[in-house]
């Protein structure tokens, strides 16, 4: 179940960039339709675990989820709906990249434990990868527009870095809760904070919410990106650990590049492939010791089943 959960949820937030893209481009409100979709699928998803009786509403007086909402979804999705009126969303992949490496340097500092050597190489490699894969059709012109939303995307990745490791300590503390409700919680509260920024700083006209691109990106961003994407997401924080989770950012610039081949019938040159073998390496790297203990695990189960037998 963790494996085709992770494999789901690198689909699904493989489109999220190019999803987001489609809606800035039709004129919507970077915050505002950032804080609609988060709010909204927050309160779907937290509704419906109180119907089910699996959270209550008190869940929400509690800071650690107003905290959780500030980094995970205020910061991180605050920071790349901006950087994306001026950034490409394959170079929004790439920076989005570097996260796992934070996560790296903040655990390390954090507990600090030295963390196995392979594991370094493996969040340089998958790095490597990422720039490899999408050189060939990188075009920037440098300005500092541009320059600015790279930074903007690279801040908003200390927020996400943060948050998951964060993320892990929440879900210690609040066992008796579901991760789903968890996700809602936070999800309420980051949305909330992204509408308020948005009543601020933005002029929202309903034209440029009523267009079909941006209705369809902001409803497929709601009910996959948010509900399905963000609770799997939620949920391999708490099977596994705050890193395996993040490497879904080494994953989404390969699927951004697939959906260009064949959407847009973009070229795909041998570097680009040569980045993608080099990305999977990576990740294979990060998490060789889970997967060592999960193959030990399986084969414990199956020689007890083969006894039983």
């Amino acid at each position: 179940m963790v494996l085709f959960n992770y494999i789901i949820m690198c689909l699904i937030f493989g489109t999220t960039f190019l999803a987001i893209k489609v809606g800035i481009d039709a004129g919507a409100p970077p915050f505002f339709s950032a804080g609609i979709r988060f709010f909204l699928a927050g309160v779907i998803l937290f509704v419906f675990m109180v119907w089910r009786g699996k959270a209550s509403l008190s869940l929400l007086l509690n800071k650690e989820m107003f905290l959780t909402g500030f980094a995970l979804t205020f910061g991180v999705f605050a920071t790349l709906y901006w950087a994306e009126q001026y950034l490409s969303s394959g170079i929004a992949a790439v920076l989005s990249a570097t996260a796992p490496l934070m996560i790296l340097l903040l655990q390390t500092t954090i507990t600090r434990k030295s963390l196995p050597a392979i594991a370094w190489i493996g969040c340089l490699v998958g790095l490597a990868g990422v720039i490899l894969m999408l050189l060939p059709g990188l075009t920037i012109t440098f300005s500092t527009v541009w320059l600015m939303g790279c930074a903007t995307v690279l801040f908003g990745q200390v927020f996400y870095s943060v948050g998951t490791v964060y993320s892990r300590s929440v879900i210690q503390r609040f066992q008796d809760s579901s991760p789903i409700a968890l996700n809602a919680a936070q999800m309420i509260y980051g949305g909330a904070l992204l509408l308020i920024l948005s009543l601020f700083t933005e002029n929202v006209h309903v034209q440029s919410m009523g267009t079909p691109s941006a209705i369809i990106s902001l409803v497929y961003l709601i009910f996959v990106g948010s509900m399905m994407g963000h609770t799997i997401f939620y949920w391999l924080v708490a099977k596994t650990n705050p890193v395996f989770p993040a490497t879904w950012l080494y994953i989404s610039p390969l699927i951004a590049l697939s959906l260009g081949v064949m959407l847009y019938h973009e070229p795909l040159s041998v570097m680009s492939l040569v980045g993608g073998v080099t990305i999977i390496i990576g990740i294979v790297l990060i998490n060789l010791s889970n997967l060592k203990q999960l193959l030990v695990k399986k084969q414990s189960v199956m020689g007890n089943v083969s006894h039983h037998r």
